[in-house]
């Protein structure tokens, strides 16, 4: 049954039926799922208003307009959905647990969240007896890092995997995907401070994880420290300590003094044991997820990866995301080489051919080549979804200005690891100025701004963001050479600040009209050679010369945008006259004043962004 014409275009009715598409699908897609013409659906997007090629990758609520309006439910595939499909036409399955008689305990990995400056880093690092925080920008964790420390409960050696998650607001993504990989979360408070908006953001992502929470008040040690006042406030949030009859664990600490720090670990080992059942299948093929990426100078793409299931081995044929490769080398946190990784063991990966994202789940699969096939299709489906959330939708309304100024900041954005390049891009994307001006990332990437990042900035006007990167030799000369904008940042927060303020110098100026003053006509005179000069009395504010004005007679505006060309008190010419005080006003050619009308001027001034 066909679907009324629109415009002359007949179109095969769904009648409700469910069609899935996948991310970026084109309107050519959408034809053959459903035996329609692509040149019939570009005639009706048409007609709805819409400017759509046939090949071109289309976004969700484009394609759910046209379907309702043919009588299709259209149904965008979600990337996990996608993934999952594209992996079985391979007979892979992401997430299969295997035999049961395979399983054995692993250690759980820990996810330590908390607000910006009350003491993560410090705390792991005591952990650890390393110094990361001082190797940080601002003293915030700029990417995710995976570790594993020995412990020691009821005279059993235990192994715990942290994972230490990025301490500013910005960094939300990253924090949500800390919490989807961890067993448990520990909530690092500060004593002296208390709960703050990220602590809440942080709970809230572990909440949304249903994982078991693992309180830990830091900086006990200081002066003003409160940790009742911190447990009362956490009640709620739903957390209610175990001395108060709830069921999380409470621990007061101070990464300075190593207070505590025992009585952590040992919280975090048993609140794994009564809540958790932390086994998993170590005779598989490898599963697990991409925690971490960069690009090392001498090693090349170097992912650090959490394995979740299965044993990961030197020589194995692996695929993360849209990467993949042989591993060539397994590297612990502090660099040294192992043979294997077990399920809960985060560790490097050497070998890969390109940098995967933060986030991205890796398998083992038989052979390179499958690998490869699924790297590939994951490239496109993902340079398909890219596409699709770049395209401003344009009505036909607003065509012909669109045509006529497009206000678009491109940026190229460079980083030393990927889970920072894409926090940045999710931050800076998440911008909102004004319908006016649009945000685009035509390249991101890892590692050192290159002669080729350049030469593709110089085909458009670019802004090249290096962050913890700096450009190559040629590339530095190139960018000198031809003025391309090329910003290095360290922290991120302010990388966003930059950027945004940059997008609200690119919107037209908005201006205001200001008034300056008012005046009453007391008499009119008649001056030869010059016309008509209103006899007034300033009635408020200041009567300046040169000043845009307009005469309002009984309430009604008779003239506009008139000038104050001549401005006389008595016999001199003066540049203003204030509140109280009488003067002579010319308007130029305009003549038609009678008494008891009033000059208002005013002056436009652009006005300020907020």
């Amino acid at each position: 049954m066909a679907a009324p014409s629109m415009g002359g275009v007949s179109l095969p009715r769904g009648n409700g039926q469910t069609v899935r598409l996948p991310r970026g699908a084109s309107l050519t897609d959408l034809a053959e799922r459903i035996g329609a013409q692509p040149a019939a659906l570009v005639t009706a997007l048409f007609h709805l208003g819409e400017m759509v090629t046939a090949t071109q990758s289309v976004n969700e609520d484009t394609l759910q307009l046209l379907g309702a309006e043919i009588g299709w439910n259209i149904e965008v595939v979600s990337p996990e959905d996608e993934d999952r499909e594209l992996l079985e036409t391979f007979d892979l399955t992401f997430g299969d647990e295997g035999d049961e008689e395979d399983w054995e305990t692993r250690p759980p990995v820990v996810t330590v969240m908390g607000h910006v400056d009350h003491g993560k880093t410090k705390l792991l690092d005591a952990v650890r007896n390393t110094n990361v925080v001082a190797r940080e920008a601002g003293g915030i964790t700029q990417h995710i890092g995976a570790y594993q420390i020995a412990t020691e409960l009821d005279g059993q050696e235990r192994a715990i995997t942290f994972i230490d998650t990025p301490g500013h607001e910005s960094f939300t993504a990253m924090r949500a995907r800390g919490a989807k990989v961890t067993d448990i979360v520990v909530l690092v408070v500060a004593a002296d401070d208390g709960v703050m908006p990220q602590t809440v953001e942080a709970l809230n992502h572990a909440q949304a994880a249903e994982v078991p929470i693992v309180v830990a008040v830091n900086k006990v040690d200081k002066e003003g420290a409160n940790p009742a006042k911190i447990r009362q406030q956490l009640t709620e949030y739903g957390l209610v300590a175990e001395e108060y009859g709830g069921d999380t664990m409470f621990v007061d600490v101070s990464a300075v003094t190593r207070q505590g720090l025992d009585d952590l670990l040992a919280a975090i080992l048993l609140t794994a044991d009564a809540a958790l059942d932390l086994r998993a299948n170590t005779e598989m093929d490898a599963q697990g997820v991409v925690i971490d990426a960069k690009l090392d100078r001498g090693r090349g793409p170097v992912a650090t990866v959490l394995v979740q299931r299965g044993t990961l081995r030197v020589g194995d044929s692996l695929v993360a995301g849209d990467a993949f490769g042989r591993v060539r080398s397994l590297l612990d946190e502090h660099g040294a080489k192992l043979k294997e990784a077990t399920p809960a063991r985060p560790v490097q990966v050497v070998g890969l051919t390109s940098v995967p994202r933060a986030g991205d789940t890796f398998l083992v699969v038989e052979e390179d080549r499958v690998a490869r096939q699924i790297a590939d299709r994951r490239q496109a489906r993902i340079r398909n979804a890219q596409n699709a959330s770049m395209r401003k939708r344009i009505s036909l309304e607003d065509l012909d200005a669109a045509l006529k100024e497009n206000r678009q900041l491109n940026l190229i954005i460079k980083g030393d690891n990927s889970g920072t390049v894409e926090a940045l891009e999710d931050a800076l994307m998440k911008i909102e100025v004004s319908d006016d001006v649009s945000l685009r990332v035509i390249h991101r990437g890892v590692g050192a701004i290159s002669k080729s990042d350049i030469d593709l900035a110089l085909a458009d006007d670019v802004i090249v963001i290096g962050f913890n990167v700096r450009a190559e030799g040629q590339a530095t000369e190139l960018a000198n050479r031809e003025g391309v904008d090329v910003r290095y940042y360290s922290v991120l927060y302010s990388a966003i600040e930059e950027i945004e303020a940059a997008l609200k110098g690119m919107l037209k100026p908005e201006f205001e009209e200001v008034e300056l003053g008012t005046a009453e006509i007391r008499e009119v005179f008649r001056v030869p050679r010059i016309g008509n000069v209103a006899g007034s009395i300033v009635r408020s504010g200041t009567i300046t010369r040169n000043s845009k004005a307009r005469v309002i007679r009984d309430g009604v505006v008779i003239a506009d945008n008139l000038t104050v060309e001549s401005l006389r008190r008595f016999k001199d010419d003066v540049t203003e006259v204030r509140e109280g005080y009488e003067c002579g006003i010319g308007l130029g050619s305009f003549n038609d004043v009678k008494v008891e009308d009033v000059i208002e001027t005013f002056e436009v001034r652009e006005k300020p962004r907020d």
